[in-house]
């Protein structure tokens, strides 16, 4: 047993040394204070692999759920930051949570039920510990891992909101930005033109419902779009209602890789937030040079994912280690405007 529970633990070593040594001798990433890329090696030693073992059933089933946990990874650190709220169900069916506003409401419920799942067969194993906020970061890493993209450590240790904030899902990035709107939005976040590139790089899997794109092949189509890949998008989706979707990267749909890039150059990008991103001069030569240099995107591309699953952490006695991840421990689920209130009261539950 002692054994098997030290392989286990060699899987974070391990992910974190091949890291640091493929960086090319790059300072190890900043991680924010309460973080550790340590911080469950004595309370749940096991976690790194039994996220990837269960990962890798879940994603042979339904390579589809892939793409869906990291999206559910943006969406939740891009809003109040990485600490589980788009997780949280609404307090009442007249309320409203970030899962039910538009940027959201098509967040694959598969991908939400698969974390929640991770959380029960984490919370069995090591006891209530983990929160929902780690497994999330944890699950996306491995989603690009399994899916044919790069291994990166994740620093550990975050905490559960209380709270959510549906205002906040308005600042979520959309499929009609501009490479403007991406960098100002990013860049309220720190990140920069490279960061904005890479992350877009997660376009690499997953697809779309038309509404997402319909605008740029009816009643015209986009000027920036291949005539031919906009046939094929019109014979997909009749009208921005069909329930037809469309592949993110039309070379490898199903594989993280750089082919995203090689679309956008061939102008074969889905979203005007994508292509835009080869039309702007600002974005050009990064997309290039990640559409030439597979390893250069995937050292750009971890970085900035280290960098994102650090927004606006819960650390130390913050919040809590949820229960169950759709609902806050003991209590019903506040909006934010409650935020200020709910962080006076003492936790009913500490860990």
């Amino acid at each position: 047993m002692a054994s098997s529970l030290s392989t286990l633990v060699l899987l974070s070593s391990f992910v974190l040394l091949s890291y640091f040594q493929a960086s090319e001798a790059q300072a190890p990433p900043p991680i924010v204070k309460g973080l550790s890329w340590t911080f469950y090696q004595s309370s749940c030693p096991q976690l790194e692999s039994l996220v990837r073992n269960h990962l890798r059933k879940v994603f042979k089933r339904d390579i589809g759920q892939a793409a869906g946990i990291v999206r559910i990874f943006f969406h939740d650190c891009f809003v109040q930051g990485c600490d589980g709220s788009v997780l949280l169900d609404a307090v009442s069916p007249n309320d409203q949570s970030e899962k039910d506003t538009p940027p959201n409401v098509t967040l694959r419920p598969e991908a939400l039920q698969t974390i929640e799942d991770l959380r029960a067969l984490i919370h069995k194993k090591c006891g209530r510990v983990v929160s929902c906020s780690d497994l999330t970061v944890l699950a996306a890493r491995e989603a690009v891992f399994l899916s044919g993209g790069p291994n990166f450590p994740v620093p550990l240790g975050r905490r559960d909101s209380l709270n959510f904030s549906v205002a906040g899902t308005n600042n979520l990035p959309g499929p009609f930005s501009s490479t403007g709107g991406l960098l100002s939005a990013f860049g309220d976040q720190n990140f920069d033109a490279t960061d904005v590139v890479a992350l877009s790089g997660a376009h690499t899997f997953g697809r779309s419902h038309c509404g997402a794109f319909f605008g740029r092949i009816s009643p015209t189509v986009d000027r920036t779009m291949d005539s031919s890949f906009a046939a094929s998008l019109k014979a997909i989706c009749p009208a921005a209602s069909s329930p037809n979707t469309a592949n993110l990267d039309v070379r490898t749909p199903n594989i993280f890789d750089n082919q995203y890039y090689v679309d956008l150059m061939n102008r074969q990008g889905l979203f005007v937030s994508d292509q835009d991103l080869f039309t702007d001069a600002r974005t050009k030569s990064i997309v290039v040079s990640f559409a030439k240099n597979q390893k250069l995107f995937f050292d750009k591309f971890s970085q900035a994912m280290i960098k994102m699953s650090q927004l606006s952490v819960l650390t130390g006695k913050q919040g809590e280690i949820r229960n169950k991840c759709s609902a806050t421990n003991g209590r019903k689920t506040t909006s934010s405007v409650l935020s200020a209130v709910v962080e006076d009261v003492e936790e009913l539950t500490q860990f």
